[in-house]
């Protein structure tokens, strides 16, 4: 005979078994992350495979972790500048912006991203591109645990390391070491703003044949840089 209080405490027990498991599996990596440098990511995860599925045999992931003391103070700004100028305010959500590219795209105009760095490393790091409920539901699942378990110097530096600068270049490192020939601790002031200026569309945008979009992109991070007080802005407010 079908018992249905036996059926409710199974179900409400299984359930809080998931619970317990998927806050077990989400939080601690995060935990992890917040003191080991991740040795890959979600992105180049599925840009490898992607890679492999299409029989590219040219494609390479170039990731070099590099610490944030030993990253140019130039590059630093430069992304804040150029992806997400609220980054030391916010916690983890520019709800301006969000409201800003909504009423725009209301009157008919493209809906462009409002993502902080916060967003873009829980998406880089753990989750898939898309705009589902879902992925949109998890990416601020993650983003709130990252601003509540990081520092904001540590979000930074996960950015700096694993966001994409051209096809397969993951990281100021890699990049740095593979566009101009030296360490990202030697970044000069204009090339970290290049760097930063290909970051919406490294796919499109390349730092090795900068198109005059990207040099009017690469001017107007430079001038953003100094409205916001140049290299000390970030550190004035940690």
């Amino acid at each position: 005979m079908f018992n249905k209080n036996k059926f409710f405490k199974s179900a409400a027990s299984f359930f809080r078994k998931v619970i317990i498991l998927t806050l077990v599996v989400t939080i601690v990596p995060v935990v992890l992350l917040r003191w080991v440098p991740p040795l890959t990511s979600a992105f180049m995860i599925r840009k490898s495979i992607a890679s492999v599925w299409s029989g590219s045999k040219t494609y390479k992931t170039r990731y070099n972790w590099t610490p944030l003391n030993k990253i140019s103070r130039h590059a630093v700004i430069a992304v804040i500048a150029s992806e997400d100028q609220m980054f030391p305010e916010h916690f983890g959500f520019d709800f301006d912006s969000i409201s800003d590219a909504m009423k725009k795209h209301s009157r008919g105009k493209h809906l462009r991203g409002a993502s902080t760095i916060s967003q873009q490393v829980a998406k880089n790091l753990f989750l898939w591109p898309g705009r589902s409920f879902v992925r949109k539901g998890l990416e601020a699942y993650f983003t709130v645990l990252i601003e509540t378990i990081w520092p904001k110097k540590r979000i930074i530096e996960v950015y700096l390391n694993t966001a994409e600068f051209g096809n397969g270049i993951f990281g100021v490192g890699a990049a740095s070491e593979i566009y101009f020939k030296k360490p990202p601790s030697r970044l000069s002031f204009s090339e970290a703003a290049l760097l930063a200026a290909v970051l919406p569309n490294p796919a499109l945008l390349h730092v090795n044949r900068p198109s005059r979009y990207l040099t009017i992109r690469q001017n107007w991070v430079i001038e953003q840089i100094s409205q916001l007080g140049g290299t000390d802005y970030f550190r004035t407010k940690q």
